[in-house]
């Protein structure tokens, strides 16, 4: 399997997980995206809590390059350790939603 199939099936599997979860307060629930072409992954939230609209995308990853970016985690899961366990080295992963210069703080790569 090539890298990039490897992080889009690792990517995959979080978001599957992540997916599966429905809400007491919400009507309506959570859709993977998927855009495999353009190396972009995505869980919303969509439906009604109450009389108001929820939109929300609690979850996006993205295939830059050759390493998992990590643009959105509105979750208590630690995403980074999750690609750990499927094998992703922290080289190949990006807190995308860091500033550029706070990246090199985390334990992962800076771009």
């Amino acid at each position: 399997m090539d890298k990039i199939k490897k992080y889009e099936a690792a990517i995959l599997n979080i978001l599957n997980e992540y997916a599966q979860i429905t809400y007491a307060n919400v009507k309506g629930g959570n859709e993977l995206i998927a855009d495999k072409e353009n190396h972009r992954y995505q869980v919303v939230t969509i439906g009604w809590e109450g009389d108001r609209f929820v939109h929300d995308c609690p979850l996006h990853f993205d295939i830059i390059d050759g390493k998992i970016w990590i643009q959105q985690n509105m979750t208590e899961w630690e995403v980074g350790e999750m690609l750990e366990a499927q094998d992703v080295p922290k080289s190949d992963i990006v807190i995308g939603f860091l500033p550029p210069e706070l990246r090199a703080y985390s334990e992962y790569a800076v771009a």
